[in-house]
């Protein structure tokens, strides 16, 4: 039995099994993913799902499902299972499952009449292919083995339905079918690697219904076209290799791959092991950009969340290559001092105050030699504090007190975004107190590195004002008898008191303005009222405004987002924090946190860590299933009590 266990009562229980998803990416730009019994529950389910360049290079799902019947005594055994209105199920495969195992790749094994079969499947690195390997374990005489494919060639935002304009019809290849059901779209090769029939039975299935979709407000219904199945023969021991791909293969071929990709998995056998697993899933490479997926199923890349992530993404797996190659990309994509915060490559949205200072401290992070940071990394430095100082896009610009302000009405433009009807949910215009803390790092990090390199223009420039900042930060932000700083102050500089996460980057940045004291009340005061075991509230249950429960539509979602939502990322700057002010007497503390994401690793993303969980207890995880800055802050965390606090975990 592997680290990560499922008992199987659990499994065959839909209740359990259907809130527990899986997600394999093939670093492409590609994903694999649906629930542990094979019951897709969200739009963004499936087998296949790729980027399609002709079509804006977005995510289409492809191979929606694939169902396996066992024909065996003249009876059919079918091991799918697709939810249909009125929560009716149909086939109920689930009830076949003996186990399930996720250690290397997702494996289930069922029994099935007197068949004992086992179904992995595996997406392949950098090839827009699925493979599901089926291994007859025990039979006792050949039996027949039917493999339906559920199509649906759509958009992963959008769900398709039954329609006049569909190409249902299929070309013959070696070992297989082809299949295009739109201009527009790759082929899909469905291919086996043993010798089959292909049987012609095209279908459209109506209204396959997505739990998830419909709890968040969305439509949640549609219809899937089968065009057929295929049908071979097969004995105990047998091993037949099925592939989908945007290429055609040669069958021969398939055994020897899905064996040689499985080889080079992390393999999930410890609480590290499946947090490394889980982060290199959001390195995305396509031509000649490197990218880090900011979550799935539905986020794209993202500036702020890119250089939050990068340290522990990249560092903490010691891959300073994949460092360098995610910074260059973000380098070539700055524009008027800021890094895009959103949107595609062709299409980027630049509304983020945070990203561009966020990018100093991933280059501090990096650990390069300063003359060496100034040398590579000089001129765009040089170019974001310019453009801070003397303004820029969304009102970003430096005042007199040598503080930052911004204001761009409505607009979010710090990490607390949501929006709703046009009107910010947490509206920070004005001087943010965590866009102040990353400005002091960025300019006192800039003049040591310009130091360093002997850049005597920039030093005489710029010298003189982190004494500036600091003399106006303390006296804008912080407020003596309460013990801990402002969340944001508006004009005319009136102070906002609310107990809110963001103070505590001020704690846990390198170069910082605050004292000893002064960091120990601010983290002492978010110990009390934000931290919890999934992370820190976005704010204090004690605060008006506050939401527990984060659930319901758009709307709702949005209104409770960083109203008291708990985020796991920022377990990473409290955690330094604490260490630094604490340091071998807060080991304990930190150790604790980091590790009590060890029993989330079978709930809702299996093996990684969501993006968000509710203020209340008992903190449900909500959100997106797997989050970049989520994984990589704990995991960041986790090897900084390895290396230097020698803590073993």
């Amino acid at each position: 039995m592997g680290y990560i266990k499922f008992d199987k009562a659990h499994v065959v229980n839909l209740e359990y099994s259907l809130s527990r998803e899986i997600l394999r990416t093939n670093r492409a730009g590609s994903y694999s993913s649906t629930t542990i019994v094979g019951c897709n529950t969200r739009k963004y389910h499936g087998l296949l799902v790729c980027p399609v360049d002709a079509l804006g290079g977005e995510r289409h799902v492809l191979l929606s499902g694939l169902d396996s019947t066992v024909v065996s005594n003249g009876q059919s055994f079918n091991t799918g299972i697709r939810k249909y209105q009125g929560d009716y199920y149909s086939p109920k495969g689930h009830k076949y499952i003996e186990d399930f195992d996720i250690q290397d790749i997702p494996g289930m094994t069922y029994r099935v009449g007197n068949v004992f079969m086992k179904q992995e499947r595996l997406l392949v690195h950098y090839e827009e292919q699925f493979l599901l390997r089926l291994t007859i374990i025990d039979t006792d005489e050949p039996v027949k083995i039917q493999l339906r494919p559920f199509l649906a060639f759509r958009n992963v935002h959008q769900l398709t339905h039954a329609n006049m304009w569909a190409n249902t019809r299929v070309e013959e290849i070696p070992g297989g079918i082809r299949s295009r059901m739109y201009d527009g779209f790759p082929w899909l090769n469905m291919q086996l690697s043993c010798k089959s029939e292909f049987v012609p039975v095209p279908d459209w299935h109506l209204g396959v219904e997505y739990m998830e979709e419909q709890k968040r407000g969305y439509d949640f219904s549609e219809d899937l076209f089968v065009p057929g199945f295929f049908e071979f023969t097969a004995g105990k021991d047998d091993v037949i290799v099925f592939s989908a791909s945007t290429r055609e293969e040669k069958p021969s071929g398939f055994k020897t791959k899905f064996t040689r990709t499985v080889s080079s998995k992390i393999p999930r056998s410890d609480f590290c092991n499946s947090l490394r697993n889980a982060a290199q899933q959001f390195i995305e490479k396509r031509g000649e950009d490197t990218t880090i997926v900011a979550g799935y199923h539905w986020f794209g890349s993202w500036g702020r969340d890119t250089f939050i992530s990068l340290p522990g993404i990249a560092l903490a797996r010691k891959q300073e290559d994949l460092y360098a190659a995610v910074l260059d990309t973000q380098v070539r994509r700055m524009k008027g001092g800021l890094f895009p915060n959103m949107g595609e490559a062709d299409n980027p949205v630049f509304n983020s105050v945070d990203a561009p200072l966020w990018f100093f401290q991933a280059i501090y992070s990096y650990g390069l030699e300063a003359r060496e940071a100034w040398r590579r990394y000089g001129a765009p430095m040089k170019a974001v504090l310019a453009a801070y100082r003397d303004g820029t896009s969304f009102g970003i610009h430096m005042r007199d007190k040598g503080l930052i302000y911004a204001d761009a009405p409505g607009k979010a433009l710090t990490w607390m975004d949501a929006i709703v009807d046009g009107v910010p949910v947490t509206p920070r215009s004005g001087y943010a107190v965590e866009i102040n803390a990353l400005w002091y790092n960025a300019v006192s990090f800039a003049l040591d590195c310009a130091r360093s390199a002997r850049d005597r223009i920039f030093v005489k420039e710029w010298e003189m004002m982190p004494e500036l900042i600091t003399r106006s930060f303390t006296e804008l932000f912080w407020d003596e008898e309460l013990g801990y700083l402002a969340d944001y102050v508006s004009d005319p500089e009136k102070r906002n008191m609310q107990v809110r996460p963001n103070m505590v980057l001020a704690t846990s940045l390198p170069y910082t303005m605050l004292t000893k004291e002064q960091m120990k009340s601010i983290l002492d005061t978010a110990n009390r009222m934000l931290v919890t075991p999934r992370g820190l509230r976005t704010l204090s249950p004690s605060e008006e405004g506050y939401q527990g429960i984060y659930c319901g539509t758009q709307e709702k979602r949005d209104s409770a987002y960083h109203q008291g939502t708990v985020w796991p990322w920022l377990l990473g700057p409290f955690c330094e924090g604490w260490l630094r002010v604490y340091g071998e007497g807060g080991v304990s503390r930190v150790r604790k946190l980091i590790m009590g994401f060890e029993e989330t690793l079978t709930e809702a993303g299996i093996s990684t860590i969501s993006e968000i969980y509710d203020g209340d207890p008992p903190h449900e995880s909500r959100g997106a299933i797997s989050q970049a800055w989520s994984v990589a802050e704990v995991l960041r965390i986790y090897s900084l009590l390895e290396t230097k606090y020698k803590e073993k975990l």
